[in-house]
């Protein structure tokens, strides 16, 4: 059974200006969250297997999300880069991974490099009885109120962690990202013919 994705209402008073997000403000939106959490999410989506960007539940992930931000049906947001964290056995890192995140914009115009970012994290309350929760969240929750319901999804707000680098770090993660699509592209777009005379000039005196 797919479990809601639960973000609830801000704690403060006003509420912080992103939480909830005006619908028509560019944003740029990241969370992450542990595998065994978005598991619960997306429970039919297998992530076994490392593949190319992005991973197919990273679209599920976003998508549920914006629904969850926006109650919009049916929209499918611009996914802008993604985190994979590999499962360890000491110090030798396995071919799966056990944290996710991914990173997606709502109206954000292509020309903007620096957009504003809400941060959301995936936080687990079944394995531990919410203790970790209670210690990184600025609001005590009741497990009982998840387990086998809902999953609970936090924006940065509500935390301890204000997240003071969320948008320079978020912004250059995503930079990045384009950097290297941009890379791939182009490395695709070089045939043998074109190739040669590269590799030859390398031998050519000066």
């Amino acid at each position: 059974m797919d479990l809601e994705l639960f973000i609830p209402p801000c704690i403060h008073s006003p509420c912080h200006y992103l939480h909830p997000p005006p619908p028509t403000k560019p944003l740029r939106i990241q969370i992450q969250g542990p595998l065994e959490s978005i598991q619960k999410l997306l429970p039919k989506t297998s992530w076994d297997k490392i593949v190319r960007f992005p991973q197919p539940g990273g679209l599920e992930l976003a998508s549920l999300t914006h629904r969850a931000l926006y109650g919009e049906e049916g929209s499918i947001p611009a996914v802008r880069d993604e985190y994979l964290a590999w499962a360890m056995e000491g110090r030798r890192p396995l071919d799966y991974i056990d944290y996710y995140g991914v990173t997606f914009d709502h109206l954000v115009p292509a020309d903007d490099p620096n957009p504003e970012v809400l941060a959301i994290s995936i936080i687990e309350v079944d394995n531990d009885g919410g203790a970790f929760a209670n210690k990184v969240l600025s609001f005590a929750i009741d497990p009982a109120e998840y387990t086998g319901k809902k999953v609970l999804a936090v924006p940065r707000c509500c935390q301890v962690k204000k997240g003071t680098q969320d948008r320079q770090r978020c912004n250059a993660e995503v930079a990045e990202r384009d950097k290297e699509i941009q890379s791939c592209v182009y490395a695709s777009s070089i045939t043998p013919r074109m190739l040669r005379p590269l590799i030859v000039s390398n031998f050519l005196p000066p």
